[in-house]
């Protein structure tokens, strides 16, 4: 790597490195090194009467307070922080002191991995430590990591730029209290919900991820391309179709949880890439699985909070069934004052935009009856509440509804005003089901570009016979992020999806040198922050100089220092340059 590309603190970290192998330490050892025992663990087990402990830990240096001969450290383990006391005469019994009055003090440094044994006391300040006995290097770390400091309550040096904290999570997870406790509970969530499918004798499976037809959704797709068949590919909007496949081969209950993706838009609780689990079970209805849904969820929000509520902004959150059930008419009734029912497509226009609705010519009347809910209702519904009965145009894979074939046996779940989960009772009825694909296919034609394909595998599969079913399916990161009280999505991924990080334009060393600037350097203008001949025709010639000359005798690069005559004459030359090429 090019010296200028580093920082002070970056090159001083190389040189220790290099110094702890002249010494013969390897920074970066290949053996294990036998841990036995957690930071959390030691505090919680300690007692004072009971016989002095042994103990093995690892962990990163999280900060250091250097006394002379004896010195004190925080260790970072996977599961918190403990102090760790250093004698110089405890670590280095023998004549030989180097082990602590060089290694320690002066080439270890925070962020690095060290190992520790030693015994488990309690200091005079009452602060439960571990009396080192012998200290390991086990990584050097080679770039400091972002040390917040708290003082009096204020937080200084904060690492809590979204943009930095989410590219580089790594950093996030290490310096930022709280964040890795997120991913511990959405593990306990996903955890959870297995266990209570599992004990249910449902199973677990899984089903394809790069799919011929796009099905099982209304989402736009992202597309790809197989070589080997030489084909169109899909990743998957949705796995439902598959299970249901399953259904129909004789399992009672299958599930999964799946990798979507949805080439649509991003904000605080969307993203193309997401997590979902879909449940199907034999012989149920869509009333059951209102039940099973509401016990689900308030079983997860126990075992992984302690408590069936939950605080998400201002707004707290009872996961305690029962939950309220409104039907999509009445909900629509209750906050806009309009009846969907019997309305026809120009009705249902013509009202969504007497309501303020930008609506068009391509959106059936389940787009607009969506529309109109997602607009005016759905952000009203705190508490859990299941909307139920959908018109059958918004649901084209869902059995019409037993009491009114305008509607649909369906449901969807919302928390904290955005659908958590969607259900139906599910058609099993081939003929009705293609008929529905085919009207799916109309409004493709005029321009939906989220309506479905007619999968004719996925018809006749049907046409074998499928039993009565229920199935639902739950966004999980929406859920992780009820669970834990985080209001946006990236919260609770460990790396979002972002755009690439912006790079900073630099020309190469041949376009410096039509201004007559050697090849040697052009990395320290660029380290100074002329990285192109652009901005060196703009430069002012004079603290160029200065700049560039002070990056040689700083990073010691032992150039033969320009004139101020020759620096002059590359900004010359690169402003004659541009107004050539301006011209």
């Amino acid at each position: 790597m090019n010296l200028l590309e580093l920082s002070e603190q970056e090159i001083i970290r190389r040189g220790s490195l290099d110094e702890m192998r002249n010494r013969g330490i390897d920074p970066y050892p290949a053996a294990l090194y036998p841990v036995d025992a957690y930071t959390t663990e030691i505090k919680e087990t300690f007692s004072d009467d009971a016989p002095q402990r042994e103990v093995c830990v690892a962990g990163r240096i999280m900060s250091r307070r250097i006394m002379g001969k004896a010195s004190f450290m925080e260790l970072q383990d996977s599961r918190g922080r403990i102090q760790v006391y250093i004698s110089r005469d405890d670590l280095c019994p023998g004549e030989d002191k180097d082990l602590y009055n060089v290694v320690f003090k002066k080439l270890l440094d925070i962020g690095d991995f060290v190992g520790v044994k030693g015994f488990v006391f309690r200091t005079q300040t009452g602060e439960i430590s571990v009396h080192a006995k012998e200290l390991t290097v086990l990584s050097k770390s080679l770039r400091p990591l972002p040390i917040v400091k708290v003082k009096d309550g204020v937080t200084y040096d904060a690492f809590d730029d979204p943009e930095l904290r989410y590219r580089r999570r790594y950093v996030d997870l290490v310096v930022n209290d709280g964040v890795k406790e997120i991913f511990i509970k959405r593990t306990k969530v996903f955890n959870s919900m297995r266990q209570f499918f599992n004990e249910a004798g449902y199973m677990e499976v899984e089903t394809p991820i790069l799919q011929s037809i796009p099905g099982g959704a209304a989402a736009r797709p992202f597309i790809t391309h197989h070589n080997a068949l030489d084909i169109p590919l899909y990743l998957r909007i949705a796995d439902e179709l598959y299970l249901k496949r399953l259904i129909v081969g004789g399992f009672e209950g299958v599930y999964e949880f799946s990798k979507n993706f949805r080439n649509e838009g991003m904000d605080r609780t969307h993203n193309p890439e997401f997590t979902c689990m879909e449940i199907y079970v034999a012989y149920k209805d869509y009333n059951w699985m209102m039940d099973f849904t509401e016990r689900m969820l308030e079983k997860i929000c126990m075992d992984v909070n302690g408590t069936t509520e939950v605080k998400v902004g201002d707004n707290v959150i009872s996961f305690k069934a029962p939950f309220k059930r409104i039907t999509m008419r009445d909900a629509i009734l209750e906050h806009t004052g309009f009846d969907i029912n019997g309305k026809n497509e120009e009705e249902l226009r013509a009202a969504a935009r007497g309501m303020g609705i930008e609506v068009d010519d391509t959106m059936g009347k389940g787009k607009l009856i969506d529309e109109m809910f997602g607009e005016k209702c759905e952000g009203s519904y705190i508490q859990p509440t299941f909307i139920t009965d959908y018109p059958i145009e918004m649901s084209p894979l869902t059995k019409r509804h037993r009491d009114n074939p305008e509607l649909t046996e369906r449901f969807e779940l919302m928390v904290n005003g955005k659908e958590l989960a969607n259900a139906y009772s599910e058609l099993n009825d081939p003929i009705d089901q293609y008929e529905r694909f085919v009207e799916q296919m109309r409004l493709a034609e005029k321009g939906d570009d989220e309506a479905m394909i007619i999968d004719k595998d996925f018809i006749r599969a049907l046409e074998y016979g499928m039993p009565p079913t229920s199935g639902m399916g739950i966004g999980m990161d929406r859920l992780v992020m009820l669970m834990t009280g985080q209001t946006t999505i990236q919260e609770v991924l460990l790396f979002p999806q972002m755009r690439p990080e912006k790079v900073e334009k630099r020309d190469n060393a041949e376009a410096y040198a039509t201004a007559g600037v050697p090849t040697e350097w052009v990395p320290v203008l660029q380290k100074a922050g002329v990285y192109t001949v652009a901005q060196l025709a703009t430069a002012n010639p004079g603290k160029l100089f200065q700049d560039i000359c002070g990056l040689n005798k700083k990073f010691k690069l032992e150039l033969k220092n320009p004139s101020q005559e020759d620096v002059k004459n590359w900004v010359a030359a690169s402003a004659s340059q541009k107004e050539e090429e301006a011209e």
